[in-house]
């Protein structure tokens, strides 16, 4: 299937990051939130983004003009999935939210249309089972910042079709980004293996091993690492990191995956990490 409009559901960081990296690579864009205030500092980011990739001569003033054009900002869901040929959903990590979407987009986009999940570790397979067409959907997993990972887990459920994961893995290199197919697992690889690592970091705190400091310079100058684990963990979102590891915990049963009770506090405390101004570092406005 040629996929030329997309619907991304979802204006917050990872959201508005698929929206550009679209619209730059000539899909036509319809970036939807519930919120009018959400998607204008969406957009305002957008194009601050893109100014930065012109500064850099990444892209060409044209690029950036024609980028701009693509993307539509929409609070309506339905309208804006109406004649869409893939929905991208990119809400907050949570079983229910995503599971209540999925409904809702069923009912709404073309039955012609495909439905991808950027979830980070909820079953695709059992996304699928709230719609009535398990065969079309699809994890369509990116990496923060998404203009600049080139990494995309595409993930399979049970029911997923050959031509479903065919159309997306090859919108995925039309985007630049490297297609890589993962079977449906909790936290796929990438979380499955990431986020022992950055609870054990949070661990080693807790417990008074190292500092925050000192815990990401053993990693960055110890492993070779381009950023310590806690710095990471503030990237990602603490919040992120727990709802992920909770997933993991839940699905696969083995202590190693139980979150830290410092990452539990922190989140319940509002310490987010960067989008928050401070997670186990401190971030001034910019």
């Amino acid at each position: 299937m040629e996929i030329s409009t997309v619907a991304v559901i979802g204006a917050g960081t990872m959201g508005r990051g698929i929206a550009q990296v679209a619209a730059v690579h000539g899909l036509t864009v319809r970036l939807v939130d519930t919120s009018e205030a959400v998607l204008q500092q969406a957009f305002q980011t957008i194009e601050h983004h893109l100014q930065r990739q012109l500064n850099k001569s990444l892209i060409t003033l044209e690029q950036v003009e024609a980028a701009r054009k693509r993307i539509t900002c929409l609070t309506d869901i339905a309208a804006a999935v109406a004649d869409v040929e893939l929905v991208i959903e990119a809400v907050p990590e949570d079983p229910t939210l995503k599971g209540q979407l999925f409904a809702a987009l069923d009912a709404q986009a073309p039955a012609h249309a495909i439905l991808a999940s950027n979830t980070s570790s909820i079953s695709i397979t059992w996304l699928g089972t709230r719609t009535r067409r398990p065969e079309q959907v699809i994890g369509m997993h990116f990496f923060n910042p998404v203009p600049v990972m080139r990494l995309v887990e595409i993930v399979r459920g049970l029911k997923t079709s050959q031509a479903t994961f065919e159309a997306v893995a090859a919108l995925a290199q039309r985007l630049d980004k490297v297609p890589v197919a993962v079977q449906d697992a909790p936290g796929f690889v990438s979380n499955r293996v990431l986020m022992p690592m950055i609870n054990e970091a949070v661990y080693c705190v807790m417990e008074g091993v190292a500092s925050v400091e000192d815990v990401d310079r053993v990693m960055q100058l110890g492993m070779a690492h381009p950023m310590g684990p806690l710095a990471l963990a503030d990237l990602i979102g603490l919040d992120v990191c727990l709802a992920i590891l909770e997933v993991l915990h839940r699905e696969l049963g083995e202590d190693k995956y139980r979150p830290c009770p410092l990452l539990r506090k922190m989140v319940a405390a509002g310490y987010l990490g960067r989008k928050t101004g401070r997670g186990f570092y401190e971030y001034p406005a910019a």
